[in-house]
């Protein structure tokens, strides 16, 4: 069995999901557990829609759920010989039951009513995507991985229960290869025992692929992307990219954790754990062999990698009396930015200061000034970048410090992180 996920780019109109079909006939003869995202920018139009019913604003809530509901019929309009197919009865039946949630009585726990809503958008791209399949004579059939992946309720980060989701898998799942040749469920979803819908954080269809493939031993996992493969650095941003051809998993999970946005960061730990190789490929030229991430590190070396964040702020603080930073003061720290929510990006000490970067868009400065002002000096800097750079030498630090000034550095053997802003 091979795992393959699809993305919302790749189911984003008719045109493409007729090419998933043609990448699916490639592997003829294979049993293909495949993993599909909402089509296109579905879940952000869904996380407007739990905007709307959250602020009872019943007009803005039936519009944008009539967009959502043309949307995806004009895509079924382009793929289906008849519109009084069965699929187009299943669609709208979904979105008839979603309009008449505004009816229901206002939920006190917005992400549990949030998962309710924006899982919507995958169940709605699968089954459409499995009725296109079989239309086409593909041994196909739609499976629901809310019935499927177990989690806690955490609702909009659900944790996984490894163990009843391999359960359900090995009993649920894998029997129906018996009868068909690709079996086509949700990314990003889950559900509780009381059999409650979840959601495991946003873009994490890669990490139901991950799932799968570990549940199921498959033999490996293929994330069909806009992009050759994984390359060295975003083009957006930077000139010249290389392609990365094979990169061990150690590598991939560090390239992730610093901010690499081709693969989700948990999608690679189940696979490392069995040595499952997990395949970055181009749906435009699915020919073509893209990156591929296993347990070897020699190629690790070959290309240094670069991760850019951009629109950063560095803040610093000092305490205002007599003492020294120690264990204390950082504890302090520690528990005001967690209740600013802050994610820090990079953090460095000294005697005095304490320093930490963070995300422009993701903190509040209003809020980091009010919770740290009575005992801390704060200084910050705004418009800044965060440069990562994988294997790097002197000359890529060089490359990428063209015009800039360095306000904070930090090295390892195998990392340069670099805070530069524009001089």
């Amino acid at each position: 069995m091979n795992v393959f996920k699809f993305g919302g780019a790749s189911v984003k109109d008719a045109e493409a999901v007729k090419n998933v079909l043609s990448i699916l006939r490639l592997y003829q003869g294979k049993k293909l557990g495949v993993v599909i995202s909402a089509m296109g920018k579905t879940t952000n139009a869904m996380e407007s829609i739990v905007e709307a019913l959250w602020n009872r604003d019943e007009e803005q809530f039936n519009t944008l759920v009539e967009e959502r509901r043309t949307f995806h019929i004009n895509i079924m309009n382009d793929l289906f010989k008849n519109d009084q197919d069965e699929i187009y009865q299943a669609v709208n039946t979904d979105f008839d039951e979603l309009l008449s949630k505004f009816n229901d009585p206002v939920p006190d726990n917005y992400d549990f009513e949030y998962d309710q809503i924006v899982s919507l958008g995958e169940v709605l791209s699968t089954k459409i995507v499995t009725a296109y399949v079989q239309q086409e004579g593909v041994k196909a059939k739609w499976m629901d991985a809310r019935k499927l992946i177990r989690t806690d309720r955490d609702y909009r980060q659900a944790e996984l229960d490894w163990e009843k989701t391999t359960t359900n898998f090995q009993e649920r799942f894998i029997p129906e290869f018996s009868e068909n040749d690709v079996l086509i469920t949700q990314g990003f979803i889950g559900h509780t025992s009381e059999g409650f819908t979840t959601t495991l954080g946003r873009e994490g269809s890669d990490f139901s692929a991950g799932i799968i493939a570990y549940c199921c031993n498959a033999e490996d996992v293929t994330i069909w992307k806009d992009v050759p493969g994984m390359l060295n650095a975003d083009p957006k941003w930077f000139d010249n990219t290389v392609k990365l051809d094979q990169i061990s998993f150690k590598e991939a999970i560090e390239l992730a954790y610093y901010g690499a946005s081709v693969i989700h960061p948990k999608t690679i730990k189940p696979l490392q754990n069995k040595e499952i190789p997990l395949y970055v490929k181009s749906f435009i030229h699915p020919e073509e062999e893209g990156t591929v991430i296993q347990s070897s590190t020699e190629a690790d070396h070959l290309v240094p990698s670069f991760i850019f964040k951009l629109n950063q702020i560095l803040f610093s603080f000092t305490p205002k009396d007599f003492s020294f930073l120690v264990e204390k003061n950082l504890s302090h720290i520690f528990d005001l930015l967690s209740q600013a929510n802050a994610k820090i990006n990079i953090m460095q000490n000294s005697a005095l200061d304490f320093s930490v970067l963070l995300d422009a868009e993701k903190v509040s400065i209003d809020q980091i000034l009010a919770l740290f002002s009575n005992d801390y000096k704060v200084k910050f800097n705004e418009g800044l970048e965060l440069v990562t750079i994988r294997h790097y030498d002197q000359a890529t630090i060089d490359r990428v410090t063209v015009d800039k000034e360095i306000l904070l550095q930090q090295k390892t053997r195998e990392t340069a992180r670099l805070v530069v802003k524009q001089k």
